[in-house]
């Protein structure tokens, strides 16, 4: 997806800082702006250990910079994004049951706390910001997707209330990050290897799935095409959730040398919140979004778009429940590498 030598050059001598930088998102974003030979790289977020594992792990860098502190803190990241030339902002509370038990939490973090990226790099005239979403924030039934629908309405109206400040807003609608802290891989790979029951919650559910790299490219291609109230979304491929269980218990067996008939499988119902399908991209959304070859783009409702490489995308629901599922061999292939 991206241009290697076209992303060397925007990063190159240049100051970035990466919110949430300790995350999944943000540790492999950090490998690849590494490789750039930016002027200095600043991770901000408030865990502690996670830092000083970073510290240990890229000692021999001299660009890096750690900062302990909070999205919800508006003055800390004023602080941070001095001399800044680009913020990826990839703090977030994602976990749909923490945010459906503590809403308020959710608004503080994904809501208030991007306002409070917005004025801070506009304080600090940085020069693109790009925030991280999610497909859950389409026709959203959760605390989290309300969240981060609102993220992404503050950031795309931050390009036309900005007055003369320079600073481009974007963001980025990602689907579910195989291998991510948290995420559904490592969780059943461990129940497997600890000898614990099994939960799914549905069979039947289907979901987008993006590696680990897809995420890190598009935020990158992000970062380097965006104008200005741009949604970025990727087109990625759909499973069905009791397909991935058997995926992964098949994998970790052979890996690992479980007794497959020791394995026990509890069908727990979808958690408060969840739906049975997830959609990126709404019918509205699709009559104004421009088509590229590996994603869609869904420009701003306050300007005029043009991009000679795309075409207008076709007027759909960009939906998980309307694509062809992977068959077992694909989905075996895409999570062999992180079993």
């Amino acid at each position: 997806m991206t241009n290697n030598e076209s992303i060397n050059n925007m990063f190159f001598q240049k100051s970035i800082l990466i919110i949430g930088g300790t995350g999944t998102i943000g540790q492999s974003l950090i490998k690849h702006l590494i490789k750039c030979s930016p002027k200095v790289i600043r991770i901000l977020s408030r865990d502690e250990y996670k830092q000083f594992q970073l510290q240990q792990e890229y000692q021999n860098h001299h660009q890096m910079r750690y900062l302990i502190g909070d999205v919800r803190d508006g003055s800390r990241l004023v602080r941070a994004m001095e001399g800044i030339d680009y913020v990826f902002d990839c703090a977030a509370m994602k976990h749909v049951p923490s945010c459906e038990y503590n809403p308020y939490e959710a608004v503080q973090t994904n809501i208030i706390g991007t306002q409070n990226v917005i004025q801070a790099a506009m304080a600090n005239g940085v020069s693109k910001v790009i925030l991280t979403s999610t497909d859950k924030a389409i026709s959203p039934t959760n605390t989290y997707g309300a969240s981060k629908l609102m993220a992404e309405r503050l950031i795309t109206a931050a390009n036309y209330h900005k007055g003369s400040h320079k600073t481009i807003f974007a963001a980025v609608r990602f689907g579910n990050v195989l291998g991510s802290r948290g995420s559904v891989v490592p969780l059943i790979r461990q129940q497997v290897l600890e000898g614990k029951e099994v939960t799914l919650t549905d069979g039947e559910m289907t979901r987008f799935m993006m590696s680990l790299t897809e995420a890190t490219d598009l935020l990158l291609k992000a970062m380097e095409v965006a104008t200005g109230g741009e949604v970025f979304v990727l087109k990625m491929p759909v499973l069905k959730i009791g397909d991935l269980i058997d995926s992964i218990i098949e994998l970790v067996v052979d890996k690992y040398g479980v007794n497959p008939a020791k394995i026990k499988i509890r069908t727990t119902g979808a958690r408060i919140g969840e739906k049975m399908y997830e959609e990126l991209m709404t019918l509205e959304e699709s009559k104004s979004a421009l088509e590229l070859q590996d994603m869609f783009l869904i420009p701003s409702p306050f300007k005029e778009y043009h991009l000679e490489s795309a075409r207008p995308a076709k007027c759909m629901t960009y939906s998980s429940i309307d694509q062809p599922v992977l068959s077992k061999r694909e989905i075996n292939q895409l999570i062999d590498s992180i079993i």
